[in-house]
């Protein structure tokens, strides 16, 4: 499908509210380095280009809503049982419930085609993987990558310094972009190359590894039949592995804004060029700094950027002006900012849902207002924690039209945690009336 989101585009909002509304199948790579669950608060400091900028990483029941665990326990079994099992530790169960929603999200919007790379850290590694693996599927995990920052930390305690971060990778389909990375070609190597050959030997047997056959004929090297010929291809270092060498920015660095948890440029390029081609949609949810943004742009990417703070606007123009050489003021370049979530395209190629409405007669003028695939199955997740199963469902419509209306009912009603306050006759003509708009 086509997106329905303009390149350039920088929205300030919860992230969860966007990507609801993007359109299915039409984003080619999604990276995310969201919050890490480190139970502390990360302050940019005072003077960087970043200065102001804060986000609190620890988390609590306030963080997270009855409808999303609703959502996945009516829709997502496997997934809703396994952030069931972890119940018993609040601050991990509310993260990974926050996060579960935004990837299932992030799974609908991927093509086909797609690729996802989640940024995280032994914090949290583990149980997002198993958060992955049931959304995209263990079949479709591709790489755990680490990324080794070079710059090792003061570990308190005893145990070893940590140097290094996760990168979760996983493809939607086994049909997905990849184009293979060189790691740069070492000094030592071009001497050899320059040379011609290099022998070792290794078990008795002499391997002879060959990187210009014609330098090795003008030579007349003697080969005996014992001998191992490996031939290399001298254009190329060695294929990239699953640990990125990076160093982490500092504030001698260019691209630097000293935003909390930025990351260095170099490491989104290597991510956007490996799983990406030129004009492709790189989106980035959590964008921060915008250093997805700007290697996107570099790269000859499209992009799209989500975050709850205004700043990363700032920030991504500052950074093109700076470090892409842009003037914004062309036609053409502008960044597009805007709070508002986007709108389908073409309605008749959306998905459908259900909007419904469940009623409980302990709860008297007030009804849960909700959206799903199977509104019989959310009924059920309802029951469940109610011993006299009083919960029952009073209406449901399918349309593609459902979060809009779920959207509308909520804003113009009283209501608190998903309950809707008003007459039964009342919401059921508003929904019908917003249906046929």
């Amino acid at each position: 499908m086509k997106c329905n989101v303009l390149n350039r585009t920088i929205f300030n909002r919860d992230n969860l509210d966007i990507l609801r509304n993007i359109n299915s199948n039409c984003i080619d790579l999604i990276y995310l380095d969201p919050p890490f669950n480190k139970k502390k608060i990360f302050d940019a400091p005072i003077g960087s280009s970043a200065e102001g900028a804060s986000f609190d990483d620890k988390w609590g029941r306030k963080d997270i809503k009855d409808e999303w665990v609703k959502t996945i326990e009516g829709e997502h079994t496997e997934l809703f049982n396994i952030l069931k099992s972890l119940e018993f530790h609040e601050s991990h169960y509310c993260y990974l419930c926050y996060m579960a929603i935004r990837l299932v999200e992030c799974h609908r919007i991927l093509k086909d085609t797609g690729s996802i790379y989640l940024h995280c850290d032994t914090t949290m590694s583990h149980y997002l993987k198993l958060i992955m693996d049931c959304i995209f599927g263990m079949k479709n995990f591709r790489n755990e990558i680490v990324w080794d920052y070079k710059k090792i930390s003061n570990t308190k305690g005893k145990k070893f310094n940590r140097r290094h971060d996760y990168i979760l990778f996983y493809s939607k389909s086994n049909d997905y972009t990849f184009n293979h990375q060189y790691t740069e070609i070492s000094e030592r190597k071009k001497e050899l190359i320059k040379a011609g050959y290099n022998t070792k030997n290794m078990n008795g047997i002499k391997y002879i590894y060959i990187y210009d056959e014609d330098i090795v004929k003008k030579k007349k090297i003697k080969l005996s039949k014992y001998d191992k010929i490996v031939t290399v291809d001298s254009t190329k270092g060695t294929l990239q592995s699953d640990i990125f060498n990076i160093n982490n920015t500092n504030s001698q660095d260019k691209q630097y804004v000293g935003y909390p948890t930025q990351k260095p440029i170099i490491l989104l390029e290597k991510i956007i060029i490996t799983s990406s081609n030129e004009g492709d949609i790189v989106l980035d949810p959590f964008c921060g700094c915008a250093t997805t943004c700007i290697a996107a742009e570099k790269l000859n990417r499209k992009w799209i950027g989500i975050d709850i703070s205004v700043m990363a606007y700032d920030l991504v123009r500052q950074r093109l002006k700076k470090e892409v050489k842009q003037n914004l003021n062309d036609w053409g370049k502008k960044v597009n900012y805007t709070t508002k979530a986007p709108k389908y395209d073409d309605i008749g190629k959306k998905e459908s849902g259900y909007v419904y409405i469940i009623a409980n007669p302990l709860f008297k003028g007030k009804y849960k207002i909700g959206i799903a695939s199977d509104p019989k199955k959310r009924l059920n997740s309802y029951q469940t924690s109610d011993p006299s199963r009083n919960f029952k469902l009073v209406y449901s419509k399918k349309t593609p039209k459902y979060k809009e209306i779920e959207k509308h009912i909520i804003k113009n009603y009283e209501s608190k945690y998903e309950w809707v306050k008003g007459k039964l006759e009342k919401i059921i003509k508003d929904i019908e009336n917003f249906y046929i708009l």
